[in-house]
């Protein structure tokens, strides 16, 4: 069949364009030339850190300053243990610049993948290129679900619609005539045509509103901002601290110069929470490389942290419970219609559209193409209007027009075919209805009037794994909502099937009110007939209600809602518009991907908040035993090995392997409140306990080698307290976390135990005295902690 791409209703002077006179684009040696003058689309289309930005945010920090200059005086003034410190930093700086490079590897492998590759003609010939291979004055196809992505002008238009609201805020989609002006960051939601490329690159006049807009918004993460804030209060704490400290060792008591110095950074040293930003660094890498190998690509590190927080997830029908394709399984003649006739007009019409959606495909598969009938005008399906139509010219020379869609928009209410659409529906089953229209396209309504001829009843392929994914959800606490551009009936039917219980609502009946469609939502499960605007405002109301929205969809109407919603997933077999817009892109196609990104989202988010305690509780027993000596006026009982010592086995090593452990539990809240309302009173007690036992060693030891006496009776009670408090925060127990707690305390009575590592780092306990009043003290410390622990969790709640 020949069919006609209908300008005419545009401009009726206008020559209609046929493949013979369409243009051509550029030839092979003008492509060249545009590129050897530089005139290509080289705007960077990621936005992932190169290898020289990794490293310098690694390695230039402001507590990475601050160690590295103690560290070097360290080198110049104490032994070599005394400057394990500086090691343990280089470990950790390296640890966090290569996981950081491994995940963006993964993400640029990925995002390959998954790159809207546009479809260019050049010389008659359409192919599909790399974004940055456009070059200017390229003639570039566009159809519904495509990115514009670079600035230029209109040449073809086929009933071609684009929505601009990303770029400008305005809802409605513009449509677009020959000469007109289309915008980099618009997407296609109706039509087709051409565009020629008049701006590339970074001359593109949307090209930064397109880098912003089109490719995502930020996405919130109160993890990374929390660690901020507190780690701009631990500097506010740390300037007085260390400087009442420096002024006491060095000035007041007038000790040995190199000791005085070795035990004033041993009291700066332990402030710092160096290892909490390389911790939340190496969980979000490591998040970004399991998901990689799920095919996962995320698109913003934080949007793991966003997952992992969501408690509604909204699902578009179509291609997430369901798969792509659908089957014709019967066709209804209405008021005595021909069937074959209907044939003959549903093959023509899945001819008249150059990208069929999933129906049409289907009705294409079904009835072949009559090579008699000439297509002379058509109009686009598009998600607003839910129906496309066309106009024939047919072989005896006869002219008809046909609309193809849903029954219950372009039948009247009292219809009698609609209520066998419904009973269709209630089993499951998608129905479109065809019609004969009595106006033509370019009417405003021109399905009023129209007559109904038949209905075409498709069975859509429910996906395997959608009811185990479904169920998931159930058990996890997060509420599902379908909300979908379909029959609500049939969607309803759809959803049960799947095992997802509640009500169906058409969405047309919704309020327009923000609250009272809020309140609707919170009632209802199933939505149908949605509008792409109204999935947005159903997503924001949601949010009114203090939701965190993960959105899912693949189509073009799902993309304002993508945008709204807090965390948005989009097919990766979608629309690029779709994929443009969200934060994480399912590769494979598989729903049932989702359960294991928002596992991997709790399991971030949850232990690091496990882990933040353990080093918080750290930075605030060394400010509180640093104002303690000053206001005592005593020597400072540690030197830097021994803080390292306790640090390593009672928060490095295990805060790693708990950073990386299982966890299920939905993310809360406030998490500088979660982590400090512990951090401060656990700290508190570490530093109480530690300095009475010094204060007791310092009247029990006298003479030669009674500061080393004391500092080791001291490092005995500060390190059984703390580990006390790594005990409560691997709880609940599993073998690997016994184990782990264990081995940590294993590793110090070793160091006890030999004497090269008594030697090494400098403890040894001296009598029995002394270090049984040290296990006595830090049992009582471990208890207060335990009573505090239930304390503060039943008095100041999160």
């Amino acid at each position: 069949m020949s069919h006609i791409r209908a300008d005419t209703e545009l401009d009726p002077a206008r020559p209609v364009p046929s493949a013979r006179t369409r243009p051509a684009g550029l030839g092979p040696a003008e492509v060249a030339e545009r590129v050897a003058r530089g005139q290509v689309n080289d705007v960077p289309v990621r936005s992932s850190r190169s290898l020289g930005e990794i490293v310098r945010a690694n390695v230039f920090t402001r507590f990475n300053a601050i160690i590295g200059v103690l560290w070097l005086i360290m080198l110049c003034v104490a032994p070599i243990q005394d400057s394990l410190f500086g090691f343990v930093i280089l470990a950790n700086t390296a640890i966090g610049i290569v996981q950081e490079w491994r995940a963006k590897q993964t993400l640029d492998s990925l995002a390959v993948i998954g790159e809207a590759r546009p479809t260019v003609r050049r010389d008659g010939v359409a192919t599909q290129v790399a974004t940055h291979q456009i070059v200017l004055d390229d003639l570039i196809e566009i159809g519904p679900g495509d990115k514009i992505v670079v600035d230029g002008v209109c040449a073809e238009a086929d009933g071609l619609e684009i929505d601009e609201s990303l770029l400008t805020g305005e809802a409605d989609p513009v449509v677009k005539r020959p000469g007109d002006q289309v915008m980099s960051g618009s997407f296609v939601v109706a039509g087709g045509g051409a565009f020629q490329a008049t701006k590339v690159g970074r001359e593109a006049y949307a090209a930064r509103l397109a880098e912003e807009a089109s490719r995502f918004t930020l996405v919130h993460s109160e993890l990374r901002s929390g660690i901020s804030t507190i780690l701009k209060y631990v500097t506010w704490m740390m300037v007085p601290a260390a400087a009442g400290l420096v002024v006491t060792q060095l000035v007041v008591k007038n000790d040995d110069l190199k000791n005085a110095v070795a035990r004033t950074v041993g009291g700066i040293v332990p402030m710092v929470p160096e290892g909490l930003v390389l911790l939340t660094s190496v969980a979000f890498a490591i998040g970004v490389i399991r998901l990689g190998r799920r095919q996962c690509l995320v698109q913003e590190l934080p949007a793991i942290e966003g997952l992992a927080r969501v408690d509604t997830v909204c699902l578009d029908k179509t291609g997430t419970l369901t798969e792509g394709g659908m089957d014709v399984t019967e066709l209804r003649p209405l008021d005595g219609a021909d069937e074959t006739y209907i044939r003959k007009v549903l093959g023509a019409l899945g001819e008249s559209d150059p990208r069929p959606n999933a129906s049409l495909q289907a009705i294409i598969d079904a009835c072949p193409d009559s090579e008699e009938w000439r297509c002379v005008e058509s109009l686009p399906f598009s998600s607003a209007r839910k129906y496309s139509g066309a106009a024939f010219s047919e072989g005896d020379g006869e002219t008809s027009t046909w609309l193809l869609g849903a029954p219950d928009v372009l039948l009247g209410a009292d219809d009698p075919a609609l209520a066998e659409t419904e009973r269709l529906n209630e089993r499951g089953l998608r129905v479109l209805l065809l019609a004969r229209a009595h106006r033509d396209l370019d009417d405003p309504e021109p399905a009023r009037g129209a007559r109904p001829t038949a209905l075409v009843v498709l069975e859509q392929r429910l996906r395997p794994d959608a009811s185990d994914t479904l169920r998931y959800f159930a058990e996890q606490n997060v509420r599902a909502k379908v909300l979908s551009g379909d029959n609500a009936v049939s969607v309803g039917a759809v959803a049960a099937k799947l095992g997802l219980k509640g009500t169906a609502v058409d969405a047309r009946r919704l309020p327009a009110d923000p609250p009272a469609m809020a309140e609707a939502l919170d009632t209802g499960t199933v939505f149908g007939r949605v509008t792409p605007q109204q999935k947005r405002d159903m997503v924001d109301a949601l949010q009114s209600r203090g939701r965190t929205v993960a959105m899912t969809g693949d189509g073009v109407n799902d993309v304002l809602a993508l945008k709204s919603a807090d965390i948005g997933v989009a097919m990766g077999s979608g629309s690029e518009a779709t994929r443009a817009v969200a934060q994480i892109v399912l590769l494979d196609n598989s729903f049932a991907s989702l359960p294991s990104v928002v596992a991997e989202g709790r399991r971030v988010i949850g232990n690091i908040t496990r882990v933040a305690t353990l080093f918080l509780v750290k930075t605030v027993y060394s400010v509180l035993l640093a104002v303690l000596v000053v206001c005592a006026g005593v020597e400072y009982p540690f030197l830097p090995r021994h803080l390292t010592l306790l640090s390593t086995l009672t928060i490095g090593v295990p805060a790693f392997f708990l950073a990386l452990a299982p966890n299920t539990e939905r993310a809360r809240p406030h998490f500088v409140r979660r982590v400090m309302r512990y951090a401060v009173p656990g700290g508190a007690v570490a530093a109480v306990a530690t300095f009475l036992t010094y204060l007791l060693a310092r009247h029990h030891y006298s003479g030669p080698g009674a500061l080393d006496a004391e500092t080791s009776a001291a490092t005995l009670t500060l390190f059984l307290v703390s580990m006390w408090v790594l005990a409560i925060i691997a709880r609940p127990y599993t073998w690997w976390r016994v184990t782990l707690v264990a081995s940590m305390g294993v590793a110090f009575l070793l160091v006890l135990a030999v004497p090269a590592l008594q030697d090494f780092f400098a403890l040894k306990l001296v009598g029995v005295t002394m270090p049984w009043t040290a296990v006595g003290l830090a049992a009582v410390a471990s208890g207060a902690l335990e009573y505090l622990w239930r304390w503060v969790g039943r008095r100041f709640p999160v």
